[in-house]
């Protein structure tokens, strides 16, 4: 019997289950999944890459083996602590960190300082990772070449001793009138407050009365104290990289965009005050002067925009940096009454018992004890530890490291201030070392970092060691102050700059006359 025919043969071999319907959603699932491990696969090879650049980077220099993913080290550069650098610059000359992918190289030796200092083709100044984005990048600290040369040309007739003298009647009356108000607090409230602030609110109102004279109001420079703290507080040595609102850079920027519309119509009034035969009055004055001279060999098409951005670019070390130096001149001699009481009889001697008298150059020329207590104190504690460059391209620093370009390197002046070779005991307040020409301290400047070195070196250094002279030596002989001490009185805080961490508590009365 032929069953062929008989037998049906089915024209699939699936099961029966096979026509039930399968949920969509299992099939986006494989994709995402898909999806998933392909984002993870390149997450990690970006990752891996970036160790591996990190690594390459560094070569043999000190520094973590790896970097934390992305941000490296910015949680230290949020809270930076001077016990950190201290022993980042022991851990080698060139040391390297990375924050957010920036590769940082610090230099701790004198030498290497210097060497980038003075390598204009190889490095230029950038302040911190945002200052470009904060002081704008044709600010005039950030040029370069020519250009910078004919800034620094004329820039530098506005410090002559003559120029000076005009400053030094400005900082003395300011000067004056704030410890006139200082003193007026504390009888009302006679206990010990931190000078950090009002020391900072005098060193504005002295620099931008100095700077612009009357060719700008008290609301205008007002406006500018209230809001230069958001600068003041964005100049970190990395910040977060995209200025978005609400963060520290936008606040910075906005604050900018003010101060430098009230600095370019004092600048634009000095030139109308020049033009009518005025005399010079304040730094914009003399500066417009400058170029009126027919003897005035630099540039003179200087704009009220460029003015005000150098201005603006001079608010930034009186504003930080001498404030610092007079903060902690103030503890200084708080803390050393020997050495305040011999300020005072040098004062004694050169003033004759006058204490109204205002202070002149011939006067502070005649002062050389005091001179050497501001030197000696911003050794100790120098304003800035550090000044960033950025490499421009490959950097042979050393005969056996390179410094990638792009690269932020930067020269640390703190190790060099404390080298126990050049300054026995580099810890301790002696102001008497810059006294003796044959010291260790006079028989090596190169060490002596404060203001920095080669061609971007501190412009004002004359102006910002006589303001904070002016300023101690009117307080000697008006005020006696009485250091509290706290637990934090001894460490630091860096706000660009560096402060007593406590602010520095003071107990201010006024000075009995003998």
């Amino acid at each position: 019997m032929d069953h062929s025919a008989s037998v049906k043969i089915p024209s699939s071999t699936s099961s029966p289950l096979s026509t039930i319907p399968i949920p969509s959603f299992l099939g986006a699932s494989s994709k995402g999944a898909t999806w998933l491990y392909t984002t993870l696969a390149i997450v990690f090879a970006l990752l891996a890459l970036e160790q591996s650049v990190y690594r390459y980077k560094k070569r043999h220099l000190p520094g973590a083996a790896w970097t934390i993913p992305v941000i490296g080290k910015f949680a230290d550069s949020l809270k930076p602590t001077l016990e950190n650098y201290i022993k980042q610059w022991e851990s080698g000359a060139l040391s390297a960190v990375s924050v957010f992918n920036i590769f940082i190289v610090l230099a701790s030796t004198n030498d290497y300082a210097r060497k980038i200092f003075n390598s204009p083709t190889y490095a230029e100044p950038c302040l911190t990772h945002s200052g470009k984005q904060i002081l704008r990048p044709d600010n005039w600290v950030f040029l370069n070449g020519k250009v910078h040369v004919e800034y620094r040309r004329v820039l530098n007739t506005l410090f002559t001793r003559k120029a000076l003298g005009t400053y030094l009647r400005i900082m003395d009356s300011i000067t004056r009138t704030h410890f006139a108000r200082w003193l007026d607090e504390a009888a009302k409230d006679p206990s010990a407050r931190p000078i950090m602030m009002v020391a900072r609110d005098l060193n504005m109102d002295t620099s931008l009365r100095v700077f612009c004279g009357s060719h700008i109001s008290e609301a205008a420079a007002k406006e500018i104290c209230d809001k230069y703290w958001r600068i003041t507080v964005a100049l970190e040595l990395v910040n977060f990289p995209l200025a978005l609102p609400g963060t520290k850079v936008y606040r910075a920027i906005q604050a900018r965009k003010a101060a430098l519309a009230h600095l370019e119509h004092a600048a634009a009034s000095s030139k109308l005050a020049m033009a009518s035969g005025a005399e010079p009055e304040c730094m914009l004055d003399h500066w417009v002067r400058t170029l009126q001279d027919p003897a005035h060999k630099g540039r003179r098409d200087f704009s009220d925009t460029e003015m005000a951005m150098v201005l603006f670019s001079f608010l930034f070390a009186s504003q930080d940096a001498m404030s610092s130096g007079l903060i902690y001149g103030f503890q200084h001699l708080a803390d050393h009454p020997e050495i305040l009481a011999k300020v005072r009889e040098e004062q004694e001697r050169v003033r004759g018992g006058d204490y109204e008298k205002p202070v002149t150059l011939e006067m502070m020329d005649d002062m050389p004890y005091l001179r050497a207590l501001v030197k000696e104190s911003l050794r100790v504690k120098p304003p800035v530890t550090m000044v960033p460059y950025r490499a421009t391209k490959a950097f042979p620093i050393s005969d056996d490291y390179t410094v990638p370009a792009g690269s932020m390197v930067i020269p640390s002046l703190y190790p060099s201030l404390h080298d126990p070779e050049v300054f026995p005991e580099p810890a301790s307040l002696i102001p008497d070392r810059w006294l003796d020409p044959e010291s260790s301290a006079n028989q090596n400047p190169r060490n002596y970092l404060v203001f920095g070195a080669g061609p971007h070196k501190c412009i004002g250094n004359e102006y910002a060691v006589m303001n904070i002279a002016l300023v101690l030596a009117d307080a000697a002989v008006l005020m006696d102050w009485e250091h509290h001490r706290t637990p934090t009185s001894d460490k630091v805080q860096i706000i660009a700059t560096l402060f007593p961490q406590d602010g520095c508590l003071l107990k201010l009365s006024p000075r009995q006359k003998a």
